[in-house]
């Protein structure tokens, strides 16, 4: 049996492409579901910083491509915790199926199932927040009210 090495999360989210994919470029929109403050917009070879404010962590962040409305591929953490993300935008009618897939992970054994456990949960809640922002102008504040696993 092949291990899991990269964690995936996807969702169908009934707004036209651009305002997804903008959602995740755009931090005045990201953060209404995700981050609580980004040092910039995402542009393509840029280095930037996203804060989580209610958990006092700042991830550095490198924007490897940007493909308008298809695709956002990024690295991001430090150390052991580095990793990429890859956002693919898939139009469906009127809607967009958002894959986000976590990968190139730094650890192994059980602290990289630990992380691929926790990027899958933490990516689903984001595409549900989004959903929930996007498709109906409620801020759910999943990330905000999740306790973090590092604190139970």
């Amino acid at each position: 049996m092949e291990a899991i090495t990269k964690a995936e999360a996807g969702m169908m989210i009934r707004k036209p492409v651009e305002q997804v994919f903008l959602a995740f470029i755009d931090p005045s929109i990201t953060t209404k579901f995700w981050f609580t403050h980004s040092s910039s917009s995402l542009e393509e070879g840029k280095k930037l910083t996203w804060t989580w404010q209610m958990y006092g962590v700042v991830v550095p962040v490198h924007v490897i491509k940007i493909i308008p409305n298809q695709e956002i591929h990024i690295e991001w953490g430090e150390g052991e915790h580095k990793s990429h993300a890859l956002w693919k935008f898939t139009p469906k009618d009127k809607s967009t199926y958002v894959h986000i897939s976590n990968f190139d992970f730094q650890q192994s054994g059980d602290a990289l199932h630990r992380q691929i456990v926790d990027s899958v949960g933490g990516f689903t809640m984001v595409l549900a927040g989004l959903k929930a922002f996007l498709e109906h102008n409620i801020e759910l504040n999943l990330i905000g009210d999740k306790w973090p696993s590092e604190m139970q």
